[in-house]
């Protein structure tokens, strides 16, 4: 049975999920668009035969290095430098300064890579929607609390997923109907999360509560370092793309509070 998302009178806490990570397990599905995506923009690396014999490893590989994406075009940078041999472990450690260099020595545009993820999706959705759906999964519980979450308080995606597939997602899979306005997506605009989260206190200045629940932990950090954002409580999912050292490093931090899907459950209700 279908949950759908409507706005209610009364005070009531703000609620803004991160989706990857938190409410979806999309690796799976994001690796091979990125693999599909990167064939369109290098059909000469990935078509060759070399490529069809690592393919398997690679995509391993890309679930290993997911804790460091923070947009999805970037899967396609990653799945080839790990097809030419970059190893896990110095992108799990450089990414950030791996991925403008390999942007410029690739001669790459980040709104073309947008565009062609996004229309890789599409395709795939187009010819074969359950397909595209196999590779995802919802994580056991959270439906569940994030039901339970918008049938009592306001309750917003904030991703860089973009939309049309964030909400495919949450239809199909979760069978929660989200309105478009309830839905951020970053991908396009490039937008902190925490311009948002500053929009929806503007939205709702009179709620009781605030909470922002991601797997990145520097998202979390960005944020609890804005004293405009001391207002929301901030929460760190461990079942999500993050590392042990990052779950160590957060629940040292004092704004930050490391959960589990049990604790995410209690909280939601």
């Amino acid at each position: 049975m279908g949950v759908t998302v409507t706005a209610a009178a009364g005070a009531k806490d703000v609620w803004a999920l991160d989706f990857d990570g938190v409410v979806c397990d999309s690796v799976g599905e994001s690796s091979l668009s990125a693999w599909k995506a990167a064939s369109k923009v290098w059909p000469e690396v990935f078509e060759a035969p070399k490529a069809e014999e690592q393919k398997a490893e690679v995509l391993e590989k890309m679930r290993a290095v997911r804790p460091v994406v923070e947009t999805g075009y970037e899967n396609i940078v990653q799945v080839r430098c790990l097809l030419e041999g970059v190893g896990v472990q110095e992108m799990l450690d450089h990414w950030h300064e791996l991925l403008p260099q390999y942007m410029e020595r690739w001669q790459l545009d980040r709104a073309k890579l947008v565009d062609v993820f996004g229309g890789t999706r599409d395709d795939w959705i187009a010819s074969d929607l359950e397909g595209w759906l196999a590779p995802n999964r919802i994580y056991p519980g959270v439906a569940e609390a994030v039901k339970q979450l918008v049938a009592e308080e306001e309750v917003y995606i904030v991703t860089t997923k973009q939309a049309r597939f964030t909400d495919m997602i949450l239809r199909q899979m979760a069978g929660i109907q989200f309105p478009e306005d309830r839905i951020f997506s970053q991908t396009v605009s490039g937008r902190p999360k925490s311009e948002v989260l500053e929009q929806l206190h503007n939205r709702h200045p009179d709620a009781p509560g605030y909470h922002f629940v991601e797997d990145k932990l520097s998202t979390l950090l960005k944020v609890a370092k804005q004293d405009s954002m001391r207002h929301w409580q901030l929460y760190l999912v461990d079942w999500g793309y993050n590392t042990p050292a990052e779950r160590q490093k957060a629940a040292q931090h004092d704004r930050l509070q490391v959960v589990n899907i049990d604790e995410f459950k209690r909280l939601a209700h």
